[in-house]
């Protein structure tokens, strides 16, 4: 960054030490993982490698924006999945957004102002941070995520050395205001969906489980995190790991606005899924953990995922964000794709090794289509 914009800055450590009247008017209503008290549940369940950041941008003496960082510590073992894989090689990024969860969550912008003329104010936050972070180790690269592509305001960055690179899209279900239970939802499918859906609640039930809700986190805590565990262990891209207080937490931060689904066998939990009213609108199918070993035996990740559209017809929303992985499952419920960039901005050379295969494991693939509701659904 060669100049300075027009803005002045607050910059913390903590959530905590910044104006709360302000952050709470940028963030109403914006994103549950911008509010303050999801971010002071998050600084006080961080892992080892994380670190958060926080600022709000002024113009003059009216704050504009609102950003949500995170410093992260990355080792090759976080990112391929390899037995010799050289864990002492490690860089440091700074994280505009979330760890935690896809969309963006990094900045919440004042009404009334034009994104694009603060998306610079952004970069020299960022370029803040970057400087001032040395004293416990220099940034090896910077990462806006998760930008929708039809966002023309963040072309503005360009300007400062970020370039955009297009993930898997993430998948998103809109829900008709009409759908007030499961079964609605159920009545709109083609009869070969319909089936398949009504089916996998069949299979589960012959084989003795059941699908419900988990009442509280209480003594099942430490179960649904080895669940989380068993799939998050075999994902090619963990840059951060839940710790087993996050998710009790977050759902005591979120109250009624976070449901819990779990597949139960007799008194074992086979799977769970979370889904989370993100803001008035939207439904996010958050943290899932099930037993791999019954992949091939009962349809367990299929029920959790119809539990998300089921719970998030209960809160009222009329869109359910999935996510990026597992794509032909969750099209088959109808979900379309919505595509998505991480804009990257990195400068030191001997990053490559975590930088190529970080964008390498978020590369675009195409996400299939399936007709799947009635014509006029």
């Amino acid at each position: 960054m060669t100049r300075k914009t027009r803005y002045s800055f607050a910059i913390s450590d903590s959530i905590g030490c910044l104006e709360p009247a302000s952050w709470d008017a940028l963030t109403a209503g914006k994103s549950f993982f911008l509010s303050r008290p999801y971010l002071s549940a998050l600084e006080q369940s961080a892992p080892d490698n994380l670190t958060a950041r926080c600022a709000l941008v002024y113009d003059g003496r009216r704050p504009v924006a609102a950003v949500s960082m995170q410093l992260v510590d990355i080792g090759m073992d976080r990112i391929v999945q390899s037995p010799v894989a050289p864990a002492r090689l490690r860089a440091r990024a700074l994280v505009c957004g979330n760890l935690f969860s896809w969309g963006q969550h990094g900045v919440a912008f004042s009404d009334g102002v034009d994104p694009a003329a603060v998306w610079p104010a952004v970069a020299e936050v960022l370029y803040r941070v970057r400087k001032a972070d040395t004293l416990s180790g220099k940034v090896d690269f910077v990462a806006i995520k998760d930008l929708p592509a039809s966002d023309a305001g963040p072309a503005a960055l360009k300007r400062f050395r970020y370039r955009p690179v297009e993930t898997e899209p993430n998948m998103v279900l809109t829900l008709e205001p009409s759908w007030k239970s499961f079964d609605d939802y159920l009545g709109e499918l083609h009869s070969h969906y319909r089936k398949n859906a009504r089916g996998v609640v069949g299979r589960l039930e012959k084989a003795g489980c059941s699908v419900e809700p988990l009442g509280a986190w209480g003594r099942n805590a430490e179960r649904l995190y080895d669940l989380y565990l068993e799939v998050h262990r075999a994902a090619g891209l963990r840059p951060v790991t839940a710790t087993p207080d996050y998710l009790p937490r977050v759902a005591a931060v979120a109250g009624a606005d976070m449901r819990c689904t779990v597949v139960r066998r007799g008194e074992e939990i086979l799977g769970f899924v979370t889904t989370l009213k993100e803001d008035s609108k939207t439904a996010i199918g958050y943290y899932i953990g099930f037993s791999r070993d019954l992949r091939g035996e009962l349809p367990v990740y299929f029920a959790l995922l119809q539990s998300v559209v089921k719970d998030a017809i209960a809160l009222g929303c009329t869109r359910v964000s999935f996510g990026r992985t597992a794509l032909e499952p969750k099209a088959k419920l109808g979900a379309l794709p919505e595509p998505t960039s991480i804009w990257v901005r990195h400068s030191n050379p001997l990053a490559n090794w975590a930088v190529g295969p970080l964008l390498g494991a978020v590369r675009h693939r195409e996400a299939p289509k399936r007709n799947v509701f009635k014509a006029g659904a």
